[in-house]
């Protein structure tokens, strides 16, 4: 049906679109919307009419996508964010820095590098939906999306599954989002046979607040995981009780963080337990992102998200683990202290071999921070030094989290940094020196053009290098964007792997935490996916790739004092090539992988010895006695179990 351009200019006036803006027709403002309105109707499911007939809290933000950065801001039909051509119309500035169409284009078969994954999520039970509060995808609160973390809450080897989980907030959300203010996080229980079961409410883990993210160890030293919730508002700690339940004791214990940073609502973004002064049991580091005002606009241009920069930062913020269990606010003392920082994510490791644990802070729209441990319980601030603080053009990004793996077999763990742009990958040169090798690696070309969130460096074919996941999505609107998978040519080299990888890599999602598991315990790396798209649903990746001979074997990890094993160094020695991997779980955005340690060996088939360095100093070797399963290195132990 062809509709004149004073029809379509009714059609935008009589729904209210960018208040301010001009409707008359020729305006930019105009034909951009004339252009969305003239799209097809978009295929979510149907706002509820009133509250008197709300859907599920569980269910996820559907019907209409929206800019503008205020409660209430004018909507338009979701589905026009998904051509490009009127996306490049929405600025008064011309196209978007980059063309959707233009990025992400499928491999052709001949490109094919083997991989295979299942998306199996409702077929294993798990039937979560996301919601970022209400109908309108307007504030970055709202586009920075949750996590997800793997870990065995009930110590039966089994690995279960969390999902973090946005909610309605008054004052921020739109007034319509109302019906999302029961929403909560979810918590599945691992069956095993590769499903699941919803026991949030049994479990006591359906936390109600805005929640980033479940920073999850076992703080205590009791042998049951703790879960640490990141939120927007005040945080919460999750005792595991040792029977399938969890107590909260966040205020007991310290650990709800400030009210306010900045004059606004303390926003927490992640974290990491570490043994920050190597006195024996676990601190806290918290990433707090920035002053949120969900009343300001942007300047000149109200109907556009505001920028980050446009925000002031708060300061991360260190707890230290007293004698009695609680914890004490140090981070000035400890030299870490930022107040204007926007951290996005936190990759806790041991740079420069010294036994003591360093801290790479990415930040949002900022110089990254590498905070070099002094030994004594401080930091030393060296990203420049370093190589780390900005990307290859000398600029800063969104950056987002730093994803550490050995890529090239040097011996030497190297650190990816997704961003909103083509990322970067610094390869460790020295303890404390980094060079940028992100074109040279091919993760330039791959990821260029597309906003990356969660990721990962992880063997995923068993072929005995790391290989590439990111999941994608623009930031500042609801535009969904293909995930990234490549395969690793073992010198560091990636190649475009989704060919033929499965259904889900030739669509299309809004992705933001991602975190990596064998969670069917069958020797390969499967991936969940949180998104924050209109669909809502999760993606459980189910790793089916072709064995093709190839062998693998896994390792837990059981220091003989210490509560975790947070930092210890494996190496692996099979077939005269050595493996690095390091216990560190915390490596993708807003989420927490699999603990044990998993390598692929190809067609190897025998180890000459796995080594651990553990967090005490001591260093142990054993050999191993068989492959194709996961053994248990315990401190001060001859064998493994």
């Amino acid at each position: 049906m062809q509709v004149s351009e004073e029809e379509l200019m009714d059609r935008v006036a009589s729904i209210g679109l960018l208040p301010g803006a001009s409707h008359a027709p020729g305006s930019s403002h105009a034909l951009a919307l004339a252009l969305l309105l003239a799209l097809p109707a978009c295929s979510c499911p149907e706002a509820p009419r009133s509250a008197e007939a709300p859907r599920s809290a569980e269910a996820p933000p559907a019907g209409t996508a929206a800019f503008g950065a205020r409660p209430g801001a004018g909507t338009i039909p979701t589905g026009a964010f998904l051509d490009p051509v009127a996306a490049a119309a929405l600025s008064e500035d011309g196209p978007p820095p980059r063309s959707i169409d233009e990025v992400g284009a499928a491999p052709t078969a001949a490109e094919d590098a083997g991989l295979r994954f299942t998306e199996v999520a409702a077929a294993s039970g798990i039937h979560f939906r996301y919601t970022f509060g209400d109908y309108a995808y307007d504030n970055i609160l709202e586009s920075s999306g949750s996590g997800v973390s793997w870990f065995d809450a009930d110590n039966d080897g089994d690995l279960d599954l969390f999902f973090a989980n946005g909610t309605y907030i008054e004052g921020v959300s739109d007034p319509k989002g109302r019906v999302f203010a029961s929403s909560r996080d979810a918590f599945y229980r691992n069956e095993g046979g590769g499903t699941f079961t919803d026991a949030t409410a049994s479990a006591g883990l359906g936390d109600t607040t805005w929640s980033m993210a479940a920073v999850i160890a076992d703080y205590d030293g009791d042998g049951f995981s703790d879960v640490f919730l990141a939120n927007y508002g005040p945080n919460r700690l999750y005792h595991n009780e040792g029977n399938g339940t969890f107590h909260e004791r966040a205020a007991a214990l310290g650990l709800t963080g400030p009210e306010k940073l900045n004059g606004f609502t303390k926003w927490s973004a992640g974290g990491s337990w570490f043994d920050a002064d190597r006195d024996g049991d676990l601190d806290l580091l918290v990433c707090n992102f920035l002053a949120f005002d969900p009343y300001h606009l942007h300047p000149g241009k109200e109907w556009e998200m505001p920028d980050p920069k446009e925000y002031r930062g708060q300061a991360s913020l260190l707890y230290r683990q007293e004698a009695d269990g609680r914890f004490t606010e140090v981070t000035e003392a400890a030299g870490l202290f930022r107040p204007e920082s926007k951290c996005m994510g936190l990759t806790v490791l041991d740079f420069d071999g010294d036994g003591w644990l360093d801290v790479f802070q990415a930040n949002d729209h900022q110089p990254n921070f590498l905070f070099r441990a002094r030994g004594d319980g401080t930091f030393a601030e060296i990203a420049w030094s370093a190589g780390v603080a900005v990307n290859d053009a000398g600029q800063v990004n969104g950056q987002m989290h730093g994803a550490h793996g050995d890529v090239d077999g040097d011996g030497l763990l190297d650190l990816l940094v997704v961003d909103l742009g083509h990322a970067s990958l610094y390869r460790r040169t020295g303890p404390l020196l980094f060079e940028n090798t992100t074109w040279q690696s091919g993760i330039g070309t791959l990821l260029d053009g597309l906003d990356q969130w969660g990721a990962g460096l992880q063997d995923l074919d068993n072929d005995g290098d790391l290989d590439l996941f990111t999941t994608n999505g623009v930031a500042h609107i609801l535009v969904e964007q293909p995930p990234a998978l490549a395969v690793n040519d073992g010198q560091g080299r990636f190649r475009d792997a989704r060919a033929t990888a499965g259904a889900y890599f030739r669509g299309r999602r809004s992705g933001r935490g991602a975190a990596f598991a064998d969670y069917d315990d069958d020797g390969d790396i499967d991936i969940a996916v949180n998104h924050v798209d209109h669909q809502a649903r999760p993606a459980l990746l189910r790793n089916d790739t072709v064995r093709r001979g190839r062998s693998w074997v896994g390792f837990s990890l059981q220091p003989a004092r210490a509560a975790t094993a947070q930092g210890a160094l494996v190496t692996l020695l099979a077939g005269g090539r050595t493996q690095l991997r390091v216990h560190q779980p915390i490596s993708s955005y807003l989420s927490q992988n699999d603990p044990r340690l998993h390598f692929g060996l190809g067609d190897v088939t025998s180890v000459e010895r796995v080594t651990v360095r553990w967090p005490s100093g001591r260093s142990e070797s054993w050999a191993v006695p068989a492959l194709d399963r996961y053994w248990t290195l315990r401190e001060g132990s001859k064998d493994p179990r």
